[in-house]
């Protein structure tokens, strides 16, 4: 008797459920059986989580770090840098020479990367005249042909785009060292002691 009473029991209630269900629409999702299984929980990488900490990976972490003396695939000329966001860093970083070597391609490549990144503040010609600063809250940057950058190394350059200068932002998570290294030649076709080279391999 018992066992009859909880099978009628179960047939009514998952017929409820399932007439539950079937009212679903506009704002109302009804009800779901096992709503995880639809919608699964988020976890953000690399981040800890105080009330629901993973309790597979080390610290807690939702994502477990790469192998200790790993390189990702393309990520190998990272690998060549190694400077701290210091003065000291940014003197020694005028050393360095730029490895992509300048070709129409490049340049063309350089002119799209910089249109999509250095424009806002910079502007189309590299006058130091982007939307950004257009409007006076911000101070321009100095422009491309001026004597400070026709005078500052390419190795310079590379610092500042990739770990930032004074008031520009760091780019060394946007731009890889190969995509900032195309982008300089872009900045010497305005910019010398390279400009004539450098206009001179655009066409």
């Amino acid at each position: 008797m018992k066992l009859k009473f909880l099978y009628n029991a179960l047939i009514i209630g998952s017929g409820i459920a399932i007439l539950a269900g079937c009212g679903a629409g506009g704002n109302s999702t009804g009800y779901e059986y096992a709503p995880n299984m639809y919608h699964s929980f988020a976890y953000e990488p690399f981040t800890q989580m105080a009330d629901e900490p993973n309790t597979i990976n080390p610290n807690g972490m939702n994502m477990r770090l790469p192998a200790p003396n790993t390189i990702a695939r393309g990520q190998m000329d990272y690998t060549n840098y190694s400077f701290t966001v210091s003065n000291a860093s940014y003197e020694a970083s005028a050393s360095l020479k730029n490895p992509v070597a300048s070709s129409p391609a490049v340049l063309a490549e350089a002119k799209t990367l910089y249109n999509i990144n250095c424009t806002p503040c910079h502007g189309d010609a590299g006058k130091g005249d982007g939307s950004i600063v257009a409007d006076g809250k911000f101070p321009p940057p100095p422009a491309y042909d001026s004597d400070r950058i026709k005078t500052t190394p390419d190795g310079k350059l590379f610092y500042s785009i990739r770990y930032g200068k004074n008031l520009m932002g760091a780019y060394g998570t946007v731009l890889s060292p190969k995509q900032i290294w195309t982008v300089i030649h872009y900045i010497r076709t305005v910019s010398g002691p390279y400009k004539a080279a450098a206009l001179t391999a655009s066409k």
